[in-house]
């Protein structure tokens, strides 16, 4: 029926339960890699010696006197990441441990104990032995390092603790010594060397003076005073700037004044250039005009006393004019008189101009030799004052640069190894692996495990899951707990039909050893026991097993017939079921190679199909040969049988297609060899059958005399059905 075909399910999403069945499924796996790792760390941990463990603790800080310093503000620690990892370094170093060493003569007591006898250990050698024993940390947000140290003996490890603190306590403060000490006697070297510098300066300072004549009041001194030429070429540049604003101011006066007229000009000048002579005239020439205005009210003129008033202004205007042109000529005379001397002082300049620039080349190396005798003093002065600082600084202790808080103690205690905390981890490890390999080995098995699997990856229908151990029913009789689920395979069979003259089947499987010949008899017995003719055909010519299977002779079968050896009747055996028959492969003769393919083939099935009810053919891979492919296009139906975890999905994919592309109607998938115990998704499969057929066995004997017939208890020969 088409109910029974499939689609393509969605992608189903990983549940706890995938995980649990896949720990069921690897369970040995992972049991016998956690006994492993647990047995291993177990044994391991009881054989390792035990150690015990010393620490002492010590404060760290940078190189700082304990008292502050002349140089305390200049120099400002800043805050170093990297100071304490850094720390720990030299802790480790060959020079601290060296020391400790000595101290203790560890090469002669660890070559007795670790050379044998009264050898000795060489220095190196025994350094590598402590750093392996020494574990420094930091205890967090502190200056604070603690030293561990672990050894066999308590004690021994209390002095070990110590002695590399002490040592690198010493080696601090050496270090630190030392390399002040190296300092101040650089820094007294180059003072030396300055010194001879100033004196060689100094000397040629002295030369150049006497040399070139120059008058230097302060050539004792180390200040650079101006030379005579250049101020004087300064004073006379500001006296020319002065005379150039009198001519400015002198000579815009003239040519404002020259622009009034007569009236406003005797009006302004006086204003400009105080002038008594001017003014009388001026006062006089007003009272005159005064008086002449008063007269010519009473009088006309003519009269003696008017003209005598008249004549009067007359003289008046005349000496002011006369006046006011004198004081305009004195003053064109100041102007000309103020050019000629800014005209004088720029000639003055420019000469002293060129005389300093003379004299500035002339006396220039006397001024570079000077500057340079000041620098280098300076520099004197620098050092000078650097090497007292410094050599009262390293003077002050510096016992507080490492101290220690706590120092190490014997433990009677072990600390390694840790038994409990091992063994822990090794079970929890022995987990973890173990199941980490399962899984890891689940990923990597790409068989078929569930019927998701088939029915996503080969798009076709589960039609039945067969157990796993499943023997033959023909042996196990009708009420075997297997038969239920060939039971279930033959109804899904024959509900698959389109049509009911679809009666011929075969079984293919991708690979060899999937239980095709075991699923094929098993559901012949199937149908033979619903009361339907049944003809099992054993088309595997290469390695055919149903003959043996049922214990009958494979002298004569398929092949003699299809080569027209031997009739149909011939060929064809019965069982001890009696619906159900056997058609033998028969012998394999090189000349029947590909006869599957002949005419006689198509036309034996025909004939088949005619006398039973149902005719299922047994084949061989369908990856290895092509009777396989043959078969399937030639019969009604197939199915093809997949071994529960045998071969990758790929396989069993390549498997259907070679039956789609030869035009087979596949018609369903058969899951074969499930272990029902592990895997509890195929229980709803069988286990209520088992549990129903196990409780009916164990009420029920079977009757004596049962077994008589059974398949086994004949010798083998050829029954004749016709």
């Amino acid at each position: 029926m088409d109910s029974l075909k499939t689609t393509t399910p969605p992608e189903s999403r990983l549940h706890f339960l995938d995980y649990w069945r896949i720990i069921r499924i690897r369970k040995t796996i992972i049991l016998a890699v956690f006994l492993l790792v647990f047995v291993t760390a177990t044994i391991v941990t009881f054989i390792l010696p035990e150690a015990f463990a010393s620490t002492t603790r010590i404060k760290v800080t940078r190189d700082a006197p304990d008292i502050s310093g002349l140089e305390s503000g200049i120099n400002i620690a800043t805050y170093d990441p990297y100071f304490i990892q850094t720390e720990f370094e030299v802790m480790k170093s060959e020079d601290v441990l060296t020391r400790v060493v000595n101290a203790l003569d560890l090469n002669h007591k660890w070559g007795r104990k670790y050379a044998g006898g009264d050898n000795t250990l060489k220095t190196i050698e025994t350094i590598d032995i402590l750093r392996g024993r020494l574990d420094l940390h930091p205890v967090r947000n502190t200056l604070l390092i603690e030293i561990t140290v672990y050894s066999d003996k308590p004690d021994e490890a209390a002095d070990l603790a110590n002695a590399v603190a002490e040592a690198y306590r010493d080696n601090r403060n050496e270090e630190r010594t030392r390399i002040t000490l190296g300092g101040i006697t650089a820094l007294k070297d180059e003072y030396a060397a300055q010194e001879r510098k100033i004196f060689e300066a100094e000397t040629n300072v002295e030369q150049f003076r006497r040399d070139l004549a120059i008058t230097d009041p302060e050539s004792a001194n180390t200040s650079l005073p101006q030379s005579f030429e250049y101020a004087g070429v300064a004073t006379s540049k500001a006296r020319m700037e002065e005379d150039e604003a009198m001519y400015d101011r002198q000579l815009t006066t003239l040519n404002q004044l020259k622009a009034l007229n007569p009236e406003k000009l005797r009006m302004v000048i006086p204003t400009v250039e105080p002038d008594s002579q001017l003014m009388s005239l001026l006062d006089q020439f007003n009272f005159a005009q005064q008086k002449l205005l008063s007269l010519s009210a009473d009088i006309k003129p003519g009269h003696p006393i008017y003209d005598s008033a008249d004549v009067m202004v007359k003289f008046l205007d005349k000496k002011i004019n006369e006046r006011v042109d004198g004081l305009m000529t004195a003053l064109e005379q100041r102007v000309t008189s103020s050019k000629a001397v800014v005209d004088s002082r720029k000639a003055h300049l420019e000469t002293a101009k060129d005389t300093d620039i003379k004299r500035a080349t002339e006396t220039r190396p006397y001024y570079e030799a000077k500057q340079k005798l000041e620098r280098l003093q300076k520099f004197s002065s620098i050092l000078e004052y650097k090497i007292a600082t410094t050599s009262i600084d390293q003077k002050i202790p510096r016992l507080t640069v490492v101290s220690i808080i706590d120092p190490a103690r014997a433990n009677s205690t072990p600390v390694r190894p840790k038994k409990a905390l091992n063994i822990i981890l090794g079970i929890v490890i022995g987990l973890v692996v173990g199941i980490g390999l399962a899984f890891f080995i689940e990923y990597l098995d790409t068989s078929v495990k569930t019927i998701d699997d088939v029915e996503r990856a080969l798009q076709a229908p589960v039609l039945g899951v067969i157990p796993q151990n499943v023997g033959l029913l023909l042996n196990e009789g009708a009420e075997s707990p297997h038969a239920e689920a060939y039971r279930v395979l033959r109804t899904n069979l024959l509900f698959s039909r389109k049509d009911e003259k679809l009666n011929t089947v075969c079984v293919v499987s991708a690979g060899a050893g999937e239980g095709k010949s075991t699923t094929i008899l098993n559901l012949a017995t199937v149908f033979a026991q619903s009361g339907q003719r049944v003809l099992l055909v054993d088309s595997d010519l290469r390695r055919p097993t149903l003959h043996k299977m049922l214990k009958l002779s494979n002298n004569l079968g398929l092949t003699n017939c299809l080569l027209k050896q031997n009739s149909l009747e011939e060929v064809i055996q019965t069982t001890s079921l009696p619906m159900l028959d056997l058609l033998p492969s028969g012998k394999l003769p090189s000349s029947s190679l590909g006869i599957l393919s002949s005419g006689q083939m198509r036309d034996l099935i025909t004939e088949l199909k005619r006398r039973y009810d149902f005719v299922l053919f047994d084949s061989p891979p369908i990856m290895g040969v092509s009777d396989a492919s043959i078969l399937a296009s030639e019969v009604d139906m197939t199915i093809q049988v997949i071994q529960y975890r045998r071969y990758p999905q790929p396989m069993n994919i390549r498997a259907k297609q070679m039956v789609e592309k030869v035009g087979g109607n596949l018609v369903g998938i058969v899951l074969n060899n499930i272990n029902m115990s592990q895997d509890e998704s195929y229980y709803y499969y069988s286990g209520y059958y088992h549990g129903y057929y196990y409780s009916r066995d164990e009420e029920q004997a079977v009757p004596a005399g049962k077994t008589e017939g059974r398949v086994g208890e004949k010798p083998a020969e050829i029954k004749q059905k016709y």
